[in-house]
């Protein structure tokens, strides 16, 4: 029973093991991601393509619109004692000089109630910044 159940449990942790990061392509730029504060950021679309995998964007060169998920938590009110709420934005950043072969980082950072995102190049150049940014409650 004892074997069966460990069995049972490690299968389960295997099916929820993070994947690597494919190879980066040399035809293609590729975007990492950061952030300053905040719980998570995610890929979410490129080009309006709702993307499978949200930790990178890599992207043929040129221009591209990218949209990324970005969840922080406020605090409302001005009061110590309160639970944060958590705030989901999404975000969108358009470039469009992506070239091949180089790095680029997408930040994400919040003031307060308001979140913005960066993009910089591979010299830490600002490059790009959010054009459009939605929130949830």
């Amino acid at each position: 029973m004892r074997r069966a159940l460990a069995v049972a449990v490690l299968a389960t942790l295997a099916g929820c093991s993070i994947t690597p990061l494919p190879p980066v392509n040399p035809q293609q730029a590729w975007v990492d991601m950061t952030m300053l504060g905040g719980k998570v950021i995610m890929a979410e679309r490129l080009d309006g393509v709702r993307l499978n995998d949200g930790r990178y964007f890599q992207v043929t060169p040129g221009s591209h619109d990218l949209m990324v998920r970005y969840d922080f938590e406020i605090y409302a009110g001005g009061l110590i004692m309160m639970e944060p709420d958590e705030r989901t934005c999404y975000i969108n950043v358009r470039y469009d000089g992506f070239q091949a072969g180089q790095r680029y980082l997408l930040e994400a950072r919040t003031l307060g109630l308001n979140p913005s995102v960066r993009l910089y190049d591979s010299s830490k150049k600002v490059v790009a910044e959010d054009r459009a940014v939605n929130c949830l409650f």
